[in-house]
């Protein structure tokens, strides 16, 4: 698979399947931001959030560099945090 099928592969999870399971990444990603900040005794953002999750999937990758789920959530998760993280408030 090669970085445009990768990116692709992305977009169309982002968009489509992950979005219809969990809702748009705004909404997931407060929601599990909302959660942490419970269970941390913190205040974390949901930029943040995608942070930490692409750091989970790196982790994985440093064990499987082979799994190409890895590399795509990765890539999927550094969109949405950026887009979070530049969102007009």
């Amino acid at each position: 698979m090669n970085r445009k099928e990768i990116l692709e592969e992305a977009t169309y999870l982002i968009y489509n399947d992950r979005q219809a399971d969990y809702g748009t990444p705004q909404q997931n990603h407060d929601r599990i931001a909302k959660l942490w900040s419970v269970v941390l005794g913190i205040t974390v953002e949901p930029w943040q959030v995608a942070l930490c999750m692409n750091q989970v999937k790196v982790a994985r990758l440093v064990q499987s560099p082979e799994k190409l789920d890895g590399w795509i959530d990765g890539a999927a998760y550094m969109a949405i945090g950026g887009e979070l993280a530049t969102e007009e408030k």
